[in-house]
């Protein structure tokens, strides 16, 4: 019996939940109403935030020299830092605007995939992501008055928010502006079969043409395009994936040898090459440094 899903077996076809079941986001809700003067919100690891502008208008102020230092944004819109990104909000005493506001936690922080596959910033009015308005609805709802499990509720109600804006930006990586990488993969149809199935069964006996009959392409077509919209060729990607999936069961506290039978290799010193070519460390000294103090020389 095959180890790969079988593609056909589904009606539809789902590009983001393997991916969210394996690395998971949270929301905080930690404001709700207006924000006057300046609002400064520090870049910390791991630490991400989702804004949404309800009413009114905002300066956006950047020190980061890839971002623009300043943006007028003049209409409800949602404003989603998936990184760390130090990043001010100006608004007259007396300007009206009004805020709901959540701190997002993804897990791996700048390693989870989707984050290393955004833009450090994106603007999207809400009048543009479609299939919002219920969702966002029932959060500002919950948002106005103080009732029991309101502070639970209204964090899930932001992670639904959330994948909705990641589902809407699957389906529109030029939005985006990304041109290459996971994103555009998961656009493509015939690569975001070969991604998902790759995400969901990464122990699976992973070969160019058992790649290429997923896609429904010719090996070479695939090999050729996998590289050009992806970035890099997929056995790169693919041991990249398992790296991910490697750290993410160090940081569980899981023996190397059981991470090693998961994602196909044929002994835990085969992951530790791998691991120590794509990664930089051994799997030992990698998961030590995470334990190290932070000041630690």
């Amino acid at each position: 019996m095959s180890d790969l899903p079988d593609p056909s077996s589904r009606p539809a076809f789902d590009r983001l939940s393997g991916l969210l079941e394996r690395f998971r986001v949270r929301a905080r809700l930690f404001h709700n109403g207006p924000l006057c003067g300046v609002s400064v919100f520090d870049a910390k690891p791991g630490r991400a935030f989702l804004h949404v502008l309800r009413r009114g208008e905002v300066e956006l102020r950047h020190r980061d020299p890839g971002l623009p230092k300043r943006v007028k944004v003049k209409e409800p819109t949602l404003l989603f830092y998936p990184r760390p990104v130090l990043h001010e909000f100006r608004n007259p005493p007396r300007d009206g605007s009004d805020f709901t506001c959540a701190e997002i936690e993804f897990d791996g922080g700048d390693q989870h995939p989707l984050v290393r596959a955004l833009p450090p910033v994106l603007l999207l009015p809400l009048t543009q992501v479609e299939g919002l308005d219920l969702s966002l609805q029932l959060l500002f709802s919950e948002t106005e008055r103080l009732r029991c499990g309101q502070r639970i509720l209204a964090d899930r109600l932001f992670e639904v928010v959330l994948i909705q804006l990641l589902r809407w930006l699957v389906d529109r990586p030029e939005v985006s502006e990304v041109r290459t990488g996971l994103m555009a993969g998961l656009a493509d149809p015939r690569l975001a079969r070969v991604l998902t199935a790759m995400q969901e069964s990464p122990g699976a006996a992973w070969t160019l043409d058992r790649m290429a009959d997923l896609a429904g392409m010719s090996r070479s077509a695939f090999a050729a395009r996998f590289k050009d919209v992806v970035g890099e060729p997929p056995a790169a990607y693919l041991a990249d994936w398992r790296m991910a999936l490697a750290q993410q069961a160090l940081r569980q506290g899981r023996p190397v040898k059981q991470i090693a039978d998961e994602l196909g290799y044929a002994n835990p010193s085969a992951l530790s090459r791998v691991f120590t070519q794509r990664v930089g460390q051994s799997p030992r000294a990698w998961k030590e440094g995470l334990s190290a103090p932070a000041n630690a020389p």
